[in-house]
């Protein structure tokens, strides 16, 4: 069926904008009507071309062949998956050859290849090195009937291969090795290392010269040109497999990632820190002020939540005495999806025993200023946003320090109220007023600790680009962190921004049983008042702290935010393997390869889970 052919699903509005394709009775877009018009009046053009044409000689199988790849080029996605995927169903039938083979032995790292004889001098051969390679094709050229060329990658890159006919060995037929093979099928070559003599260049290019090539997987799919690439930025999120198969820079995203992730687990391995794994579904929402996803377990007939955070069971097991713990996991939020969030998350937090929130904010510079230079080489990088702004950080440590309210007095040239006195209903007013004469809008519920947020990202979080500490947050914001020391209604946390946006959450934990009651319960009415992100009482946490918490830093990372950063991608999206897409709505029900060929599958019966 076409790209845009109307399904049984497509809205009655867009019926609107669809016309009779009348050869097939299907409703399609104006683009793919024309299109489908012009396809027919080529292949007309052709007939008729033929049928005036004189009797020809019979043509050899090289010339056929060479035509029915130029046939193919012209035929559009929907065309060239019916036709390729009878093809290869034919093959699975007669088995001449074997389209889907269990096995290929693979003994040569095409990364290596490329190191190991890179010094090569032209027209030079070492022929007596046998190389077994797997790849997939990018691109196939043939020079006669004798002589065909692919380019295949593996393993994140390049190398020719060159078939001729004269070191064809095996019981298939030099044609018969190739006539099937298309590009993004991926293959199986034996052959051996050389440089390739062209006469009219001064450098040939390091090849492997095949003797024998071994169609391993089909690819049913017409790959997309090499011109134009695929570069649609919402079918890359989802179609990720083709995305990597066509974009390089997506493949070495996700390598970067690996590396940022395993350095901070050797970071914290390394410190003599326990990696542990805690609950993704809870009775209770706890560990992060944010609105939960819910799920349902059948067999006790109870409501579930997704996690938020797992802080409360990394602190419950500091209780227990593993004085150093630490999770690298996924998190699940019910809240809006933008640039920089996506509903499911990875963050990196870490509880240590007998540290305080100064101690950790020195183990946050160390770890990702280190983190930076291993990955970069150094500790400058760039990052780009959506709109084009350019911004240099610095990386390297001491990291700027700015304190919450005297940024926000200087900011707005007004006194505000005591820490103390940052709870009471007259700085809601006060808030409130300050919110309005600088034209800042809070959605309800407007809370102190959610219009101050609000002031913050206004004020201070929009001059943050290198790594900057906010300091001094009140106690109210803060519903897990510690009091200030020295100044009352301020608790001891910190939060780490880099290019205007938080990565790192920090404080020294409140351990105390009593005020951590008060401190939930002040939670529950904020609840119950409206604001859907607010904590509930967690009260197995709460008998915890009664056995006794030891002063504790702890700390939240988080990954795809400084992945973001340090691979130069403004939308999450691109450094998530598998974002979150909502439904396709538009997208017609195309046939499956197995429907095109009426494949009936074969009985099968499930055994559950032992």
């Amino acid at each position: 069926m076409a790209e845009s052919a109307a399904g049984p699903g497509t809205a009655p509005e867009a019926l609107q904008n669809l016309h009779l394709d009348t050869p097939t009775g299907e409703m399609v877009s104006k683009t793919e009507l024309k299109k489908r018009q012009k396809v027919r009046a080529v292949e007309e053009k052709k007939r008729e071309k033929a049928a005036a044409a004189p009797a020809q000689p019979a043509t050899t199988k090289t010339a056929k062949k060479s035509n029915v790849e130029e046939e193919e080029s012209e035929l559009t996605p929907n065309q060239y998956f019916e036709i390729r995927s009878r093809h290869i169903h034919k093959l699975r039938q007669t088995k001449d050859p074997q389209p889907y083979p269990h096995k290929f032995q693979v003994t040569t790292d095409l990364r290596q290849f490329l190191q190991e004889h890179e010094s090569l001098k032209k027209g030079e051969l070492r022929n007596d090195v046998e190389v077994r390679v797997g790849g997939r094709i990018y691109t196939k050229r043939s020079s006669g009937s004798k002589l065909v060329f692919y380019d295949i990658r593996a393993e994140g890159v390049k190398v020719q291969v060159m078939c001729q006919s004269q070191e064809a060995t095996g019981e298939v037929p030099f044609e018969a090795q190739h006539e099937h093979l298309r590009r993004g099928d991926i293959i199986g070559i034996v052959g051996y290392p050389g440089r390739t003599s062209p006469r009219n260049r001064d450098q040939g290019e390091l090849s492997i010269f095949a003797r024998q090539i071994i169609l391993l997987t089909p690819c049913l799919h017409q790959l997309p040109g090499e011109h134009y690439g695929f570069k649609n930025q919402e079918q890359r999120h989802r179609q990720r497999y083709l995305d990597l198969i066509m974009n390089d820079s997506t493949r070495q995203v996700f390598l970067t990632r690996s590396k940022i992730v395993s350095y901070v687990r050797r970071f914290f391995d390394e410190k003599d820190f326990v990696e542990v794994e805690t609950p993704m579904m809870n009775a209770i929402a706890g560990g992060a002020t944010a609105k939960p996803f819910i799920t349902h377990h059948n067999d006790l007939n109870m409501d579930l939540f997704m996690r938020v955070a797992p802080e409360l069971y990394l602190k419950q097991l500091i209780v227990g005495g593993l004085e150093r713990v630490y999770e690298l996991g996924r998190q699940f939020r019910n809240e809006g999806i933008d640039l920089t969030h996506n509903p499911e998350f990875t963050t990196c937090e870490f509880y240590m025993a007998y540290a305080d929130v100064y101690d950790v904010m020195e183990i946050t510079e160390d770890l990702v200023s280190g983190l930076v230079k291993h990955i970069t080489g150094g500790h400058h990088t760039t990052f780009h946003t959506q709109t084009g702004e350019e911004y240099s950080v610095n990386w390297a440590k001491p990291w700027a320090r700015v304190e919450m309210i005297p940024a926000l007095e200087a900011a707005t040239g007004t006194t505000f109220p005591p820490g103390d006195e940052l709870h009471t209903a007259e700085t809601n007013a006060f808030l409130k007023r300050i919110l309005r004469d600088h034209s800042i809008d809070c959605s309800p519920p407007q809370t102190n600790a959610r219009m101050l947020d609000k002031l913050v990202g206004e004020f201070i979080e929009e001059k943050c680009i290198s790594p900057t500490f906010i300091t001094g947050h009140p106690q109210m914001m803060s519903p897990l962190a510690k009091w200030h020391r020295a100044h009352p209604g301020l608790c001891e946390r910190f939060e780490a921004f880099v290019c205007k946006k938080e990565i790192v959450n920090a404080y020294t934990e409140l351990n105390d049983p009593f005020d951590q009651r008060l401190r939930f319960e002040e939670q529950a009415r904020q609840k119950a008042a409206g604001d859907d992100e607010a904590q509930m009482i967690d009260e197995t946490f709460c008998q915890s702290l009664e056995w006794g918490l030891p002063p504790t830093g702890g700390w939240g990372m988080g990954i795809d935010r400084l992945v973001m950063f340090l691979t130069d991608r403004y939308s999450i999206k691109e450094v998530l393997a598998f974002p979150f897409m909502k439904d396709d709505a538009v997208a017609e029900k195309k046939p499956t390869a197995a429907e095109l060929v009426d494949v009936t599958p074969m009985p099968e019966e499930g055994i559950g889970h032992k």
